[in-house]
């Protein structure tokens, strides 16, 4: 029965516990979902694990829980209130994005593939993709759609939802989908389906996720004790390029002026990099598990340093131009 509880495979979970180990003392794993990551980091040794999810449903799903007894706590919560949760850590994990139960299941609205209700509410509370599709005005649509979302034809869908809108409710994800597909050039083979970025967008402006990521990782930082270990998993160029950013930053290297000038080294570093570069699956693990192929890890350890804050602009973290204002 414990098996079933954990419907998707953990992605990159072995390059974690070996990069990381020895996996001892207190975990947070800011993403618990089905669990997989707090069940390996148990069995690897850690002494307790602190499980925090935004969605109240994974924890009705986790009966296999009670089998660690107070060696695991659940918290529902977001991953950027984590330091409020737990401190003196040993390890954060986070495991960015949407989570493929959740996808799965066509009622959360997640899924272009699917017909369900426009939702994608990780907590399941708040304000829906059909809300902001209903309300924001066609300049704040195409805005998130190519901020969010990188969508090169952003402000073509954002008028063609603002003039279907006007004649009937946009309330669901095939709806949403075709009306997408319809402004877009059929894709050509092996291409992506063109509602692909759009759903992207709409999911994380719904769920603040670059907001999330950043405080995230600066509350990481704070409940790390030094030699604590922040691991980060990222499925797109923008949270990666967001992580990799902070941990530059704060493991103390500033990228160079050009190719050719040497790598500055600043005195407080906060972390030192564990994987200098983003860590990729295997093809066996691919093979076993294609949600795993956009997937980057990168793992630094927290030192005995401490620095200002740095601000969000500063690691590319993409900004409506409402928020710059």
């Amino acid at each position: 029965m414990a098996a079933a509880a954990a419907p998707h495979i953990p992605v990159l979970l072995e390059p974690i516990l070996r990069l990381c180990a020895p996996i001892t003392g207190r975990w947070l794993d800011g993403t618990f979902g089905a669990g997989s990551y707090t069940r390996g980091l148990l069995e690897a040794g850690a002494d307790k694990v602190f499980g925090v999810d935004r969605d109240p449903s994974v924890f009705e799903m986790a009966d296999w829980a009670r089998e660690y007894g107070d060696r695991l706590e659940l918290v529902e919560g977001t991953f950027s209130k984590l330091d409020t949760y737990a401190s003196d850590l040993d390890g954060v994990v986070l495991d960015l994005g949407v989570s493929s139960m959740q996808i799965d299941q066509a009622e959360r609205g997640f899924s272009f593939m699917k017909d369900g209700p426009l939702d994608m509410r990780m907590s399941q509370s708040g304000r829906s993709a059909a809300d902001i599709v209903a309300e924001a005005s066609e300049g704040e649509l195409a805005n998130i759609l190519f901020y969010y979302g990188e969508e090169r034809a952003s402000r073509r869908i954002a008028k063609a939802i603002v003039r279907t809108r006007a004649e009937v409710p946009i309330t669901r994800t095939l709806q949403l989908a075709e009306l997408i597909e319809g402004c877009l050039p059929r894709p050509k083979p092996n291409q992506s389906h063109p509602a692909t970025r759009s759903f992207q967008a709409l999911r994380i402006a719904v769920n603040s996720e670059y907001d999330e990521l950043f405080h995230g990782l600066t509350a990481a930082e704070r409940a790390l004790k030094p030699g604590g270990v922040l691991v980060v998993v990222t499925f797109h160029s923008v949270e990666d390029r967001i992580a990799k950013r902070f941990l530059q930053l704060r493991g103390g290297r500033a990228p160079s002026g050009n190719r050719y000038a040497p790598e500055q080294v600043r005195a407080a570093a906060p972390f030192e990099l564990v994987t200098r570069k983003a860590v990729a699956p295997v093809p066996s693990e691919i093979e076993a598990n294609p949600r795993a192929r956009s997937a980057m890890l990168r793992i630094a350890r927290r030192t005995n340093q401490d620095a200002p804050t740095p601000e969000a602009r500063g690691l590319g973290m993409p900004m409506l131009p409402e928020a710059r204002r």
